[in-house]
């Protein structure tokens, strides 16, 4: 029972694969008969256009034949002289009458011209075959020669006649174009590898395109050629096939050949055959395909299922990390948010233009950008305005190659030059630090084993519009900051989607693809463009065109604004981080408010249930454990409707705007919040 059962097991597979054979079987049966059909079809035509070729030539030839013949009996009666300008005006007029004769010699016995119908040399008597000694009624041919006043070849005929009583004998010579015994081959075929030639019994080649000659016995092959009337298939010497069509021309000694490639013979059957291959194989991978799902269904559901459990699991770690995420950039806000606003108290006690007072303003510039740069990262699709404002590109530039310069790999070198000084720009300053470090971290990257990371800041006046490898550039005056590596540079595929955000080169472990179209967004809120070169193996150049600002610089004092003042109004506030109550405290008493500050969110519910009258506004945190920004504020709205709240969150975007509109919420704030701006915000709210 257990063979029988394992032939049952395997019986689709085993039947699969007869009729399979059976199929590729009869397919290479039928396409190798359609080759043969293809390849006697041409050697049909290629036999009718030799038969055709041969006897237009003949015909040529004996057209020659009998003029020459005709003047041997002029010779003979003495009606044609041999010497003198009579004889040469008679051998014009005769070379005219004879059909492809081009001139006309009269030679005696010592191979002296007697005379001539023009002034061309008369070829060699050696050069003749049969050798004109032992010719009697015969014709010979002489071998190809040169017309040197018409650069032609030709051949020449040749027969021998009696002179007159005592004039000597000799031989008539009549010169024939060489281009002329092809006939109408040219007008005839029409094939592009199609070939003729014209061949002596002895081999010698006397017109046509064949230069290689069939693998033919050198004894054997004068005979083969002298008496064939054959169309067969022949490998020359060149190592190439093709099929030859062979015409004797016996009276004059000679032998037509006609040859087509084989290969250009076969083209359309070789692509008839590759299609056909193809859907051969297609039909078979069909069958192999459907025997497989047959036999293999319990296997495949089961891949399926662990497959599905497996996408199931990367969904939930990526929800993890993005919650983990959230939470992260919301306890780095906190910390943002403390260093901003001890930050701004400091500065305001430092004395003016002081080596102090200058560097605070320094941190409070990195904790803005700090600020933006997590603004960023987690709110990347929400868009919105950026921050507009006049700043010098060269330190923000000087600031990106600082940090990159404490981490550059082993072997890699940094080069700078700056050619801009004072070069300014409209924007904001950030987009800009985004986007040189994501070019310069790129540019490291590329150069695993070492190498030069060039960046260079020069002006540009660009006068006529320029066409760039990714943008159209306009007239005017431009900052040009280039990013430059040795590095293994950029395929032509890859350039055509380089900005295209999430495509990357890298495994899936070494970046997003986010770098790039960060930088492409950026040049296009510059209203700026980006051209990029780049060989395979020989590095990339990446330069960024920024229009040049001529306005004055933003005052940096904008940080030390006067911000409006409170009139002791009580404010609660709420935040479970007691470090940001304290500086919220501190900072609303610096600006004229009272603070109620708790960091227990349910302990603020309580106090704003017994008397929310107390209170001109809340300012809440969102992320708080027991109780949200967003629940304090719902439940508060049942007791003070119009109580003003300001909610202040690290991370939210769309999804946080969208709670705190239904919640009731007045105002979003986004952590870190500068004193400035919570001034402003509490004046509006209380007006």
């Amino acid at each position: 029972m257990y063979p029988f059962s394992h032939i049952r097991t395997n019986l689709p597979a085993l039947v699969a694969l007869v009729l399979g054979s059976g199929f590729a079987a009869l397919s290479a049966f039928a396409l190798w008969h359609l080759r043969v059909n293809a390849i006697d079809s041409q050697t049909r035509e290629l036999s009718v256009l030799s038969l055709a070729l041969s006897d237009e030539i003949n015909r040529g030839l004996q057209g020659a034949e009998v003029g020459m013949h005709a003047m041997q009996l002029e010779l003979g009666e003495g009606r044609l002289p041999t010497t003198g300008a009579e004889a040469e005006r008679a051998l014009r007029i005769r070379a005219e009458l004879m059909p492809l004769v081009r001139t006309l010699w009269l030679v005696n016995r010592d191979g002296r011209t007697l005379s001539a119908s023009d002034k061309t040399p008369a070829p060699d008597l050696r050069s003749f075959s049969p050798a004109v000694e032992r010719l009697d009624d015969a014709i010979a041919v002489s071998r190809p020669f040169v017309d040197t006043s018409a650069q032609e070849s030709l051949v020449a005929l040749c027969v021998r006649f009696a002179g007159a009583a005592g004039e000597s004998d000799g031989w008539i010579l009549a010169a024939i174009p060489a281009n002329d015994l092809r006939g109408a081959f040219s007008v005839a075929s029409q094939a592009p590898d199609a070939r003729m030639a014209v061949f002596r019994n002895d081999g010698v080649r006397l017109a046509g395109s064949i230069v290689a000659t069939p693998t033919l016995d050198e004894a054997s092959r004068a005979q083969r050629l002298a008496t064939a009337q054959t169309m067969e298939l022949r490998r020359f010497r060149d190592g190439s096939e093709r099929l030859v069509g062979v015409r004797s021309l016996s009276r004059y000694g000679l032998t037509l050949m006609l040859t087509r490639d084989l290969d250009a013979v076969l083209a359309s059957w070789r692509e008839f055959a590759r299609v056909a291959a193809m859907g051969i194989a297609l039909i078979l991978a069909i069958i192999a395909a459907s025997v497989y799902w047959v036999q293999h269904a319990n296997r495949r559901h089961a891949e399926a299922r662990r497959a599905l459990q497996a996408t199931l699991a990367r969904t939930s770690r990526l929800e993890s990390l993005g919650t983990l995420a959230g939470g992260v950039a919301h306890d780095f806000n906190n910390v943002l948010a403390a260093i901003l606003g001890f930050g701004e108290m400091a500065r305001d006690s430092a004395p003016q233009n002081s080596d102090q007072a200058r560097q605070l303003d320094n941190v409070l510039q990195a904790t803005l950008r700090g600020k933006a740069l997590v603004e960023r990262i987690l709110a990347f699709s929400r868009g919105g305005a950026r921050t507009s404002t006049v700043f010098e590109l060269e330190p923000v530039v000087e600031e990106v190659l600082t940090l990159l310069a404490a981490s550059l790999p082993p072997g890699v070198v940094l080069e700078r030059g700056f050619d801009a000084p004072d070069a300014r720009l409209r924007g904001d300053p950030t987009q800009v630090f985004e986007a040189v470090m994501n070019l310069c971290t790129n540019a490291m990257q590329a150069m695993p084993g070492g190498g030069m990371l060039s960046v260079q800041l020069v002006r540009v006046r660009v006068t006529e519009p320029r066409l760039l490898s990714h943008a159209q550039l306009s007239a005017g005056n431009y900052l040009t900051l280039t990013v430059a590596d040795q590095g293994s540079g950029i395929t032509p595929e890859v350039m055509e989607r380089l900005f295209e955000p999430f495509f990357t080169t890298r495994s899936a472990h070494a970046g997003t693809g986010l770098g790039l179209a960060v930088v492409h967004g950026v040049m296009a809120e510059f209203g700026g463009a980006i051209d990029v070169q780049s060989t395979p193996g020989q590095g990339a150049r990446f330069a960024l065109y920024l229009p040049e600002c001529a306005d004055t610089l933003d005052a940096p004092a904008d940080l030390q604004k006067v911000a409006p003042s409170g009139a002791g109004q009580i404010i609660l506030v709420v935040d479970d981080d007691p470090a940001l109550v304290a500086l919220a405290v501190e900072m609303l008493q610096g600006l004229g408010y009272t603070p109620d500050a708790y960091s227990d969110p349910l302990a603020a519910q309580q106090a704003l249930r017994e008397a929310p009258q107390r209170f001109a506004a809340v300012i809440t945190d969102e992320v708080m454990p027991g109780l949200s920004g967003t629940q304090l504020t719902a439940d508060l709205r049942i007791h003070a409707p119009s109580l003003p709240v300001l909610l202040i969150s690290g991370y939210g975007g769309a999804a946080l705007a969208s709670r705190a509109a239904a919640a009731g919420v007045t105002r979003v704030l986004a952590k870190p919040l500068q004193r400035a701006e919570l001034a402003r915000a509490l004046a509006e709210v209380l007006r």
